[in-house]
């Protein structure tokens, strides 16, 4: 079985033309929307107003059989590196603002790569890989502009975090954008960054949204277009969903008027599935944000772009978040022979997308974070997600919380399971499904498939061998001290 610890590198070529037909630079705009839930969005049947992201969805290729990490700063680490968070240390929880560390220093980002290929680029909205010291900061990371949070969960009206402001325009803070709501602040930037660039040169747009992250928060106007949704904090979700695809439009809008729209291929991701007490479901997945259940790792997800050779398809082949990093590379033109390409455990995907080809990559390496034996490290660091692993169709999961199916309100008034296992569910040691045929995670297998249990098992244990510690440190008293004093979170060992 071909290991996906392994890079699959295509030989390149000049991509603008062969792949495109066009001399022009190809643009790439990166979207994600943040703890997004299976069930909504439109293509996905949600009630809830998409009608930005189903068009596009439609003219494009909507990703059935997708996935990315089951937590914030794990995702974003595997898509700006290319690599498992087992291999960059980042594989449990998130970096929260006083915690001193960050993706690491001699992991070259995806915009460091795209800029050898002369790419410009820039970053709008949430960065969440650390900032204690400069070098961990976007403007460090490969980007030419930055735009917006360190952390993340910032109030959506006020930018602040913990009653500290944490907007920034590069390096400084932005102490002037109080009142106005996240999405359209972020949206407008983007769309400020977009007219202002050359259409000679290719631009590569980060636009990790905010939204639809708690806390749960909306303009009102948008709140009472889902009177018909019983549960309040879902109908300022669902208010929080509709702007931001609002935002998604307004962006693609502009791409339009800057004559960049027919050169750019658009890639719409969420980083986890979505978390019932905030909002967000993942129905009928079992599961949600921060589980290794479908409904934590399933992502939403579609491409668009007019170099796309089949249109107005779903793509069931089986694709991992760090599959864009060498896909985006090899779009770029970059060459199999270039030195500085990094060993990835992502695979290029593009003929997969783009013309319906098989999906290189037969399993992916959900995760494995298990609490060490470090004493200390186990009271700083919490509870931990488990193991689980995807071969073909069979998924292994071990050391899981037991997790149920979580229902939209609006889809059964009255229904009360929100607050269902969410605080200490119980642990299931083994469970293996058929996702393929049994993708909502009924049915368990491993007394069926003693078989295949040992098989997965001893895939986890190949996996076992390459694992990194966890970077995960304490809080760092200063942290929060230095931001105090200046007003806004921002590096504090400088």
């Amino acid at each position: 079985m071909r290991s996906t610890l392994l890079p699959l590198f295509l030989t390149f070529s000049a991509v603008s033309f062969v792949v495109r037909g066009s001399s022009q630079p190809l643009h790439i705009v990166l979207v994600v929307i943040d703890d997004f839930g299976w069930s909504d969005v439109g293509f996905h049947g949600s009630k809830i107003h998409t009608p930005n992201m189903d068009k596009l969805a439609a003219e494009g290729v909507i990703l059935d059989n997708y996935y990315v990490q089951p937590i914030c700063s794990p995702t974003r680490s595997a898509l700006l590196s290319g690599r498992y968070p087992i291999h960059t240390g980042l594989q449990h929880g998130v970096i929260r603002p006083a915690e001193p560390y960050g993706l690491p220093l001699n992991l070259t980002t995806l915009p460091e790569m795209l800029k050898k290929a002369g790419y410009e680029t820039h970053i709008v909205e949430k960065w969440h890989l650390g900032f204690y010291e400069w070098p961990y900061t976007p403007t460090y990371r490969g980007f030419d502009s930055f735009y917006g949070f360190y952390t993340g969960s910032e109030d959506h009206f006020n930018h602040e975090k913990y009653g500290i402001l944490d907007l920034h325009d590069n390096k400084e803070p932005v102490k002037d954008k109080g009142g106005l709501y996240s999405a359209r602040l972020f949206a407008k930037q983007a769309q400020k960054v977009i007219l202002s660039h050359n259409a000679s040169s290719p631009m590569f747009l980060y636009l990790p949204f905010q939204n639809v992250h708690g806390p749960t928060q909306a303009p009102q106007e948008y709140v009472d277009k889902y009177q018909f949704i019983d549960q309040k904090t879902r109908r300022e979700y669902a208010a929080m969903v509709d702007i931001v695809d609002e935002a998604i439009g307004n962006v693609t809008q502009t791409l339009e008027q800057s004559g960049l729209w027919n050169d750019t291929l658009l890639i719409v991701t969420t980083d986890n599935g979505g978390i019932p007490p905030a909002g967000g479901y993942n129905w009928p997945l079992r599961g949600h944000k921060g589980s290794l259940w479908e409904g934590g790792l399933r992502g939403v997800g579609f491409v668009h772009g007019k170099m796309l050779k089949k249109t107005g398809v779903k793509c069931a082949e089986l694709l991992h978040v760090t599959d864009w990093y060498p896909t985006l590379l090899y779009l770029a033109g970059l060459t199999e022979g270039d030195s500085t390409v990094p060993p990835l455990d992502g695979f290029n995907i593009w003929q997969t997308i783009s013309e319906g080809a098989p999906s290189p990559r037969t399993e992916i390496l959900h995760n494995i974070d298990l609490a060490p034996s470090n004493n200390n490290l186990r009271d700083i660091e919490g509870g931990y997600d488990g193991i689980a692993i995807r071969v073909n169709d069979m998924k292994l999961l071990m050391n899981v919380p037991n997790l149920t199916w979580y229902k939209p309100p609006e889809l059964s008034p009255g229904y009360q399971q929100i607050d269902q296992n969410l605080s200490e569910p119980s642990m299931i040691k083994v469970a293996l499904y058929n996702i393929t045929a049994d993708p909502t995670e009924h049915i368990d297998l491993s007394k069926e498939l003693p078989n295949e249990v040992e098989k997965l098992q001893e895939r986890v244990q190949y996996y076992m061998k390459g694992v990194v510690p966890s970077l995960k440190k304490p809080a760092d008293e200063m942290a929060t001290k230095v931001a105090k004093e200046k007003g806004y979170w921002g590096p504090w060992r400088t």
